[in-house]
């Protein structure tokens, strides 16, 4: 298969929905990478194998951005780092990257090729997920990194990333998020979440709620885990990420790279910290114009604050679309404070909410708050770009990233395996 060819199979492979649990993995990881070590047999893996150290990170918000920082700060020190992130924003290439630099297409055809032929007749067959973490993992041991860092799909007890031994696990702040699958409560919700902790693996924690903490603190004490709780932001330097969230998250992520007994000084993670490169979250595209992937009320919450401490009481030009399984009502609670005025673009995503939906909960919210529905993100822009106000685009990484493709001039990530 050609580049195009294999995402098309990959794409295809999401009518099998999604499939928690890690029998499939398992296998999928001993029949094409058997250098990794799986979680529930570390000793099986083979000798002489490459043995990279893993930073494992769950939770709900900040995983992609604790993630990026720690793969700075460790290329800052000279590591070579393999980085498993999701969702992509305009190409699949962005979730697999090696030393910053995304995976290539040959490699992608070629890795996507060789599991298509492995697991043509396997019942169940591997989901999209289970795949690309295959994929992945397939392409980091054969990279011969020093470092993997990946980060959670949904959950993380019975995610596809759990099969892997870990040496530190990390846990994000925890929120309402993915509830048809991870539970209706805080503390089912943490369960799920702590389920990535391992017998004697050390645990990083950022502050969480009281029922998180509980549920964090019960695991790690079940499996013999030391338990730290990051409280502290993290001053010392510069950090490109904008936000006090950042900030707390940056102390997570350089607590996470100490637990995991990975060696760096301090010049290397200021180094670091003030390099990532990390689209969508509070980018300034242009001296007006902000996109953020805020995609729940509790990143909803976290961009006003930012927003505030950036930009006073100065209101936005809202563009907001939102993904229709989402707390439609909570996200727009959080971003209504900050906003002047609304405009709801029709997204190309199957999975977006209907802009009338949306319009509906602004309207029940805030009735006088002026709004309207367009027929494309490029008028949505064209519009607002007439206004005199600061320009936020928001609701969704799955928007941020059609409005980066758009800006850019780029396909996006819908077009990528389009024949």
């Amino acid at each position: 298969m050609n580049y195009r060819e294999a995402l098309a199979w990959l794409y295809g492979l999401q009518r099998f929905g999604i499939k928690l649990g890690l029998e499939n993995i398992r296998r999928l990881l001993d029949k094409c990478c058997s250098g990794v070590r799986r979680g529930e047999r570390p000793a099986l893996a083979q000798a002489g194998a490459s043995r990279f150290r893993v930073i494992h990170v769950a939770g709900t918000n900040g995983k992609g951005s604790v993630c990026a920082m720690i793969d700075s700060i460790c290329r800052a020190r000279g590591y070579r780092t393999g980085l498993f992130t999701s969702p992509h924003l305009v190409t699949f290439r962005e979730r697999i990257r090696v030393n910053g630099e995304m995976i290539s297409e040959e490699a992608v055809a070629s890795g996507l090729t060789t599991i298509r032929d492995l697991v043509t007749d396997w019942d169940p067959h591997p989901t999209f997920f289970e795949v690309t973490t295959a994929l992945a993992l397939k392409y980091f041991s054969e990279a011969k990194i020093d470092v993997a860092i990946l980060e959670t799909g949904i959950g993380g007890r019975l995610d596809a990333t759990n099969a892997i031994q870990s040496d530190v696990s990390v846990i994000t702040p925890i929120d309402f998020d993915h509830e048809e699958w991870l539970g209706k409560t805080i503390p089912q919700i943490a369960g799920e979440k702590a389920g990535i902790i391992k017998p004697q693996v050390p645990v990083v924690s950022a502050a969480q709620q009281a029922e998180s903490e509980k549920v964090i603190g019960a695991r790690a004490a079940e499996c013999e885990a030391p338990l730290q709780i990051v409280t502290e932001s993290y001053d010392r330097s510069p950090i490109a990420l904008r936000g006090q969230h950042q900030k707390q998250n940056a102390a997570l992520a350089v607590a996470a790279v100490h637990a995991a007994k990975i060696r760096v000084d301090d010049r290397a993670i200021a180094r670091g910290l003030s390099t990532i490169d990390w689209p969508a979250r509070f980018q300034m595209w242009d001296k007006r114009t902000i996109i953020d992937g805020a995609h729940n009320p509790a990143a909803a919450w976290a961009l006003s604050e930012t927003w505030r401490e950036f930009f006073g009481d100065q209101k936005a030009t809202l563009i907001v679309a939102v993904l229709s399984d989402k707390n439609l009502r909570g996200i727009c609670e959080a971003l209504i404070p900050i906003t002047d005025s609304v405009l709801l673009p029709k997204i190309r995503s199957e999975r977006a909410a209907h802009p009338q939906a949306l319009a509906r909960v602004l309207s029940s919210i805030a009735p006088s708050l002026p709004y309207s529905i367009t027929p494309s993100l490029a008028d949505a822009l064209t519009r607002a770009c007439a206004e005199p106000n600061l320009i936020l685009l928001t609701g969704s990484l799955h928007f941020a990233g059609e409005a980066l493709a758009h800006l850019r001039g780029e396909p996006a990530a819908f077009e990528e395996c389009a024949q």
